[in-house]
C-alpha cells in the first residue's frame, strides 16, 4: 500500500476514508491482532511515507521504522501537553544538529541521546489508543528506544484519537550502533476501547482468571506464582548442563554494531560469558549490562498478549527488561507445554547487588486480545526467539 510522502514533522491530514465500523472491527475490545492492524493501515488510521513492509506486521503489533534524519540532543525530554516534538527541538537548539541516516546510515554513539522522526504516523479514532516498546533485539543490545508523540508528557503511550507524527528517542548504552532509514527499533500495539474503558489505565487480567487459565493451559512449567495481577518470574542462575553459562555481560569497548545485520557478529567480540558459581549467586557490578534468563519456561495463550513490567524498586537496586512485549503463541510447545524462557536485560544502579538463584526479578502482566491472530508467534522464520533459552539478540552467532 502507498500513501503520499510527508515532509519532516508535517502534520498528516485527516483520514480520507470513513472510520472502521462494527461490521469491520467485530464486537470485541482489547489489543488488536495483525489482521486488524493491517486493516487500520488500509483505512489510513496508520499511514507511512511510502509502502508498508509485510514483515512489519507482527501477531499483535506493528514494527516502526526510522525516518531519514536523526537529531542529537543534550538530554532526554518530553514535549509536554502544550508543545510538539519539533517545537521542543527548536527550543533546545537541536534542530540544527541534524544527522542523515539515509543511504549508508549513520553511527549513534554510546551514551548519547537522539530523537528520530519515524516513517509511520497516526490518525486514530477516539476508540483506539496505543502503547509502544523496544523490540526484543533492541533491548538485548542495551538500546533505550522510547516513543514520543506531540503534546504528551509520557513515553511509549499514544492517547486515543491521536493525530500526528511519531518520533523515537534512541540512546545506545553499551555499544555504538549504526542505523539506517527503515531500521526497526521499536514496535506499537493498538488497543480498542469500549465506552466504559475510555479513561481506564490498567487492562491487566486479574490473578483469579490467570489461575483458571493455568489449569487448562499451563502458563509456566513451575508452580504458578501470581502477584498484583501478574505472573512472577525468577532468575535462573544454576549451572547449565553444557557449559555452565548462565548469562552474558556486555564488553565496555566493542566495535560498532549495525542493527540491520542479523547473524553478522561474533559473540566473543561483544560479550563476556557469566558462568554459574557454586553458591548460585551473581554480583551485579554498578552500571554493567547483563543478559540473564528466567528459571521458568512460559507460554502466552493465543487469545492473550503479555508485557514485562518494571520491577518494584523495593525489590532491588537494578532495572530489568527494556523490551517487554510477548506475542500470542510465544513459548507454545508441543502438547501445550511451555517451552521458552523469558530473557532479562539487567542493569544495576549505583551499588553492587547480589542476585540469588530463583530470586524474583520480573512480573509478566497479561491482557486480552480483541481476537486471536490468525498466525501466532513462532509460525514463521521471523520468530527469532521462539523456544529460546538464554539467548542474545539475533545479531550474534556463537562461532
Amino acid at each position: 500500500m502507498t500513501v503520499q510522502p510527508l515532509s519532516l514533522f508535517a502534520k498528516p491530514g485527516h483520514a480520507s476514508t470513513p472510520l472502521l465500523g462494527a461490521n469491520e472491527f467485530g464486537t470485541q475490545f482489547g489489543l488488536l491482532p495483525r489482521e486488524k492492524i493491517e486493516l487500520m493501515a488500509r483505512r489510513k488510521m496508520i499511514q507511512a511515507e511510502g509502502e508498508f513492509e509485510s514483515e512489519q506486521f507482527q501477531p499483535a503489533s506493528l514494527d516502526l521504522r526510522l525516518g531519514a534524519r536523526a537529531y542529537r540532543v543534550r538530554a532526554s525530554f518530553l514535549p509536554g501537553k502544550a508543545y510538539s516534538v519539533r517545537e521542543r527541538l527548536d527550543a533546545l537548539g537541536s534542530a540544527g544538529d541534524e544527522i542523515d541516516i539515509d543511504g549508508n546510515g549513520a553511527v549513534l554513539e554510546r551514551g548519547c541521546v537522539y530523537v528520530i522522526p519515524l516513517i509511520e504516523h497516526l490518525n486514530l479514532p477516539d476508540s483506539i489508543s496505543a502503547i509502544a516498546n523496544p523490540k526484543s533485539s533492541t533491548g538485548r543490545l542495551d538500546i533505550f528506544a522510547r516513543l514520543i508523540t506531540d503534546k504528551s508528557d509520557m513515553f511509549d503511550r499514544v492517547a486515543r484519537g491521536y493525530e500526528g507524527r511519531l518520533c523515537v528517542e534512541v540512546s545506545p548504552r553499551s555499544f555504538s550502533v549504526r542505523v539506517h532509514k527503515g531500521s526497526k527499533l521499536n514496535q506499537i500495539r493498538f488497543r480498542r476501547l469500549n465506552s466504559q474503558q475510555l479513561e481506564r489505565t490498567d487492562f491487566s487480567i486479574e490473578d483469579k482468571d490467570l489461575r483458571d487459565r493455568h489449569k487448562n493451559m499451563p502458563l509456566v512449567d513451575h508452580a504458578l506464582e501470581l502477584r498484583r495481577n501478574g505472573l512472577v518470574l525468577r532468575v535462573g542462575l544454576s549451572a547449565e548442563p553444557i557449559d555452565g553459562v548462565i548469562g552474558y555481560r556486555a564488553q565496555k569497548h566493542a566495535d560498532i554494531l549495525d542493527v540491520d545485520r542479523a547473524g553478522a557478529y561474533r559473540l566473543v567480540d561483544y560479550w563476556d560469558p557469566v558462568r554459574a558459581r557454586p553458591d548460585k549467586r551473581l554480583i551485579l557490578d554498578p552500571d554493567e549490562f547483563y543478559i540473564l534468563a528466567s528459571r521458568e519456561r512460559l507460554q502466552i495463550p493465543p487469545d492473550l498478549a503479555a508485557e514485562m513490567v518494571p520491577i518494584d524498586p523495593a525489590m532491588g537496586e537494578f532495572r530489568v527488561h527494556y523490551a517487554g512485549f510477548f506475542d500470542p503463541g510465544f513459548g507454545g510447545g508441543t502438547n501445550s507445554h511451555p517451552c521458552a524462557r523469558a530473557v532479562f536485560e539487567v542493569r544495576s544502579h549505583e551499588v553492587p547487588f547480589i542476585l540469588e538463584d530463583g530470586q524474583v526479578i520480573g512480573r509478566l502482566v497479561f491482557e486480552k486480545m480483541a481476537e486471536p491472530p490468525q498466525a501466532l508467534y513462532g509460525a514463521s522464520a521471523a520468530s527469532h526467539y521462539q523456544g529460546q533459552g538464554l539467548k542474545l539478540s539475533k545479531h550474534f552467532r556463537t562461532k
